[in-house]
């Protein structure tokens, strides 16, 4: 199986020592968020875990523990984008602090274990297209070297991010705006050695050098692990979402990066009364369980198709 550590939650900057935790005791729980009275028992063993998935902007509170990773395969979805704290209100500064520690975990894991996220990219009157290919071109040249994959997306409006997004007064961008936008973070991803896609995207802007992609790549999983994988799409993931499955560990409303284009986030309140409940030494992430729950062990195995290793 493939581990996502998470979508929901950014878990490398707020509860690593949890994660860790369960490492070491070999299982967690999770709580299915439509079906909030049923948990899933997740083994953790090596021998089942694949490929484990960290997403983050900011995964500092782990450079010093990356040894207890050493039995598993991984690699890091690391966002790092322009915004001030307007937007994403408790990411610390970008030059000076985000941008050393994804070239510090780079250098100790390897580029080919970094993607670099930019995203989601929106337009207002101060982060117009000019800024952004700006600070795009400001990171890539600090990122050269660090990483060789760039991936990008435009923010999308749902129930639970509309509110925080029409305080921000999003621009539209025209079709042609969008295309010769996407032609100049084109040209500076190639100046900077790096492959550039989109994520969960209908536009096509291949002929700028933006290829189709997706954030749990088979072939950049098959290219970490030295093997083939017996694996399907996630069928849990929107229609335009090119993820293979996989197993997401995280807790909505947990997150405390503040970014108001964020989803996973009801309120601010939410996240803060789910704070309360967190325990790095429970099972579950920021939450107990209760008489009603019913815990279920999850049948999961090994993926990899070990006979065809890639290395032979």
């Amino acid at each position: 199986m493939i581990l996502s550590v998470s979508r929901r939650t950014d878990i490398p900057s707020f509860y690593s020592d949890w994660f860790f935790n369960r490492l070491k005791a070999g299982f967690l729980y999770v709580r299915n968020p439509m079906n909030p009275h049923h948990i899933s028992k997740i083994d953790l063993s090596p021998e089942l875990v694949d490929c484990i998935v960290f997403w983050t902007k900011n995964p500092e509170p782990m450079l010093t523990r990356l040894d207890e990773l050493k039995n598993y395969s991984f690699y890091f979805q690391f966002t790092l984008t322009g915004y001030g704290t307007d937007i994403e209100s408790n990411v610390p500064h970008k030059r000076d602090k985000m941008i050393p520690i994804f070239q510090d975990l780079s250098t100790k894991i390897g580029s080919n274990r970094m993607i670099w996220r930019y995203d989601p990219i929106l337009f207002t009157t101060k982060y117009t297209p000019e800024y952004h290919i700006k600070a795009f071109r400001q990171i890539a040249e600090s990122l050269n070297g660090f990483t060789n994959r760039c991936v990008i997306s435009f923010v999308d409006i749902y129930a639970k991010n509309q509110k925080n997004l029409n305080t921000l007064q999003l621009l539209p961008l025209g079709t042609n705006d969008l295309k010769q936008f996407a032609l100049e973070i084109g040209k500076i991803a190639l100046e900077n050695n790096m492959h550039i896609a989109t994520c969960a995207e209908q536009i096509d802007l291949c002929e700028y050098g933006i290829t189709h992609s997706c954030c749990i790549d088979q072939k950049h999983v098959e290219e970490i692990l030295g093997y083939k994988m017996n694996i399907g799409k996630d069928k849990n993931q929107r229609t335009e979402c090119g993820c293979i499955e996989s197993i997401d560990i995280g807790t909505y409303n947990t997150c405390k990066n503040g970014c108001k284009y964020c989803y996973a986030n009801y309120s601010v309140e939410s996240v803060i009364e789910n704070w309360k409940k967190y325990d790095a030494n429970s099972p579950l992430l920021c939450g107990t369980i209760k008489e009603s729950d019913k815990i279920t062990e999850r049948k999961v195995k090994s993926l990899k198709i070990s006979q065809l290793s890639l290395l032979d």
